[in-house]
């Protein structure tokens, strides 16, 4: 099942003195913090809403205002918090795309009937993702190409791949 909150940065520190705190992105992109005034954060297995106001933007951060917290005594007690928001004001997807927590756990096949086991990492080392199952084969590196991934079923939790092109270019750990 689907979650649905999804996250879209961490609070990393205070920032000044005047309640302002510095958030690091982890979405691929940071631009659609532009105009975004409330969001949510996760208090055990409830997600409480707050309104924000964000301040500027660096390539690597976002500095924003959070509504009730006035200094950096404040700002300091939300560090290390993530900040989601919820599925419907999630920016849209093309129909190939996924949000990357929503991969995780998947179960990888290939089309041959061989079992991959579950996606436990997803890797963004700059050119194409890599997806790291971990299972009966022990861990195997993915690259996250249209040759290799066939299906992404996110209902049934499954990730059909080609089995000739999985041999090809995927990295199975050889104990």
């Amino acid at each position: 099942m689907l979650s649905s909150y999804l996250a879209i940065g961490e609070i990393t520190k205070p920032q000044g003195v005047r309640g302002e705190v510095k958030l690091r992105p982890i979405t691929c992109d940071p631009g659609r913090f532009e105009g975004l005034e409330q969001a949510f954060f996760r208090k055990g297995n409830e997600y409480v809403p707050f309104r924000m106001q964000v301040t500027r933007m660096a390539p690597d951060a976002v500095f924003l205002m959070v509504e009730g917290v006035a200094d950096r005594d404040q700002a300091e007690k939300l560090r290390g918090e993530m900040v989601y928001i919820d599925r419907a004001h999630a920016v849209e997807l093309d129909e190939d795309s996924t949000f990357l927590c929503d991969l995780m756990g998947l179960v990888g096949r290939d089309d041959a009937g061989r079992e991959l086991g579950k996606i436990v990492d997803v890797m963004q080392p700059g050119g194409n993702d890599v997806y790291v199952f971990q299972g009966p084969l022990g861990e195997v590196l993915v690259p996250a190409l249209k040759s290799v991934v066939k299906k992404v079923d996110l209902e049934a939790g499954v990730m059909l791949l080609d089995a000739r092109r999985l041999d090809e270019v995927a990295v199975f750990d050889e104990d």
